[in-house]
Order: structure tokens, then sequence, then C-alpha cells
């Protein structure tokens, strides 16, 4: 009795139709998977300029992860460092940190944890956050012809399987 309680008072379909329910994706430039990225061009914390057209003519894919500097973005961070970076030579990956306030309170923050040799964007603007609908943990990987193959949460077997398919 009360488990056919329950299953009338949430009034959910249990046997739900096999059509994809989701919203259709607008456009063909966008954060969306399957969409092409917009470009840009951003300074990182060393002052260097990037430009995502001139990093996917350069490389395979491109893979931002948007990091807070919490312990959870560094777990992510080490795990992508040390397992899935050294697989992807001709990615290039970019932390973008969307917290610090400039990109000398950046390069800080890069240094203090220990990732000195990565190339960290200080989104101080927040625009990639706001161009990718970003937030902590958010990976996006952009292939070689700028299409978006991946934008959610840091899965380490998921990316390395989108990598796979984005590397020749």
């Amino acid at each position: 009795f009360i488990f056919s309680t329950l299953l009338m008072a949430c009034n959910e379909d249990l046997n739900p139709s096999d059509k994809d329910q989701r919203s259709a994706v607008e456009g063909t430039v966008g954060h969306n998977v399957g969409q092409v990225a917009a470009d840009f061009s951003i300074e990182d914390s060393q002052l260097n300029m990037i430009n995502l057209s001139d990093e996917l003519a350069a490389n395979d894919a491109v893979v931002l992860y948007f990091n807070m500097w919490c312990p959870l973005c560094d777990s992510h961070l080490s795990s992508m460092r040390k397992s899935v970076k050294p697989e992807f030579p001709n990615v290039q990956f970019l932390v973008i940190d969307y917290v610090s306030g400039s990109a000398k309170q950046s390069r800080r923050a890069q240094l203090a944890n220990g990732y000195a040799s990565e190339t960290v964007i200080p989104d101080v603007q927040q625009a990639l956050l706001t161009q990718f609908e970003g937030t902590m943990g958010s990976t996006v990987v952009i292939a070689a012809n700028g299409q978006v193959l991946m934008n959610e949460d840091y899965k380490q077997s998921k990316i390395t399987t989108v990598l796979n398919l984005a590397s020749p």
C-alpha cells in the first residue's frame, strides 16, 4: 500500500518513451556538445595571449578545466596532470581560474598549488565561465575543428574516451 501510494504521489510516467526530451540545441555556435565553440582571446597568468583558434590549429584538441583552487579541483587537476595529460601530448590543457581577481593573484594561486608548469587563465571578468556555462569542475573538450565534444563535470574515464576520439 505504501509503495503504491508513493508511486501515485510522484505522478511520473514509469514507462517513458524513448524520445529525446531535451530541448533542441539552437544554432551552430555555442557551448553545447556538437556545436562549434566561439573563438576567444585571453591572457594567461603570465600575460601571454591565448587564442582558441591558434590552440586548435596547433593541437588535436583543447581542454578547458574550470578551477576554484579547492580540494576537489586540486584532486581533478592532479588526476588530469598525472593520468590524462601524458597520454595526449598533442592536446592543450588550459586551467580556467575564475575566482582570482587578477593575473597576479591567479599566478600566486597557481604556484602555491603546485601548478607552475600548467597554463592557467585568470578569467577575471568570467567571460569564459559565461561563454561555456562553466562551474567548479566543468571540463570542456574542443576538437581541432572547433566542435565541442564534452562539456560536463570532470570524469577521468569520460575525458580519456573523448580525447581518444579527438586524436588521430
